[in-house]
């Protein structure tokens, strides 16, 4: 065995400057889920009530969130578990204090949303139906409750589109300006 290369009897680890598939994979179907139903909820506000398909907006949006929710929670169950990728040394401290923050901030929301937007639902004569299929109402209907909550969401919406547009504008800064590898991070 002698001098020959040793570097080929140890074990393949994985690349550590970029996420895990699964991160990946749950990253961007929940970042089109996010999107999609930000739009759906746009549209279907404005959807004057008594409009025949009106409630198939509102339920296939309240279908969405359920399974956004599950994955958001099995996302973060992922995070936990798993470290993300350190950043380049050369990340100044302000800039990697900011992308922390960014990312709680996002996380924070990715949290709230789905969940005031269930209590709100749960306090509805309707409920919530999953593409179909009624889940069990936790609540009892109180009209005060809904609307109290419907508020956190609308208002979390708005957070929400802020904190989105700066995540998406970092990537881009990442990609075209820094061209530090970063985006690529999160790219299968």
């Amino acid at each position: 065995m002698g001098g020959g290369n040793q570097m080929s009897a140890l074990p393949v680890t994985a690349d550590k400057t970029r996420y895990t598939l699964p991160a990946i994979g749950l990253h961007w179907v929940i970042a089109l889920l996010i999107i999609g139903m930000l739009c759906l909820g746009y549209y279907m506000v404005g959807i004057p009530k008594g409009i025949p398909g009106r409630a198939v907006y509102f339920n296939l949006h309240k279908s969405l969130g359920v399974l956004a929710g599950a994955l958001i929670l099995l996302r973060l169950g992922w995070r936990l578990a798993h470290r993300p990728p350190p950043l380049p040394r050369a990340t100044s401290r302000p800039m990697a204090r900011a992308a922390q923050w960014s990312h709680g901030l996002l996380y924070l929301c990715m949290l709230l949303q789905p969940a005031t937007g269930f209590l709100s639902s749960s306090f509805n004569k309707y409920g919530i139906k999953f593409f179909g299929l009624a889940l069990p109402n936790w609540a009892w209907e109180d009209k005060h409750l809904r609307e109290l909550f419907m508020s956190y969401h609308q208002s979390i919406a708005i957070a929400f589109i802020a904190l989105i547009v700066i995540h998406v504008l970092a990537a881009c800064k990442h990609l075209l300006i820094d061209r530090d590898r970063i985006f690529g991070r999160m790219l299968p």
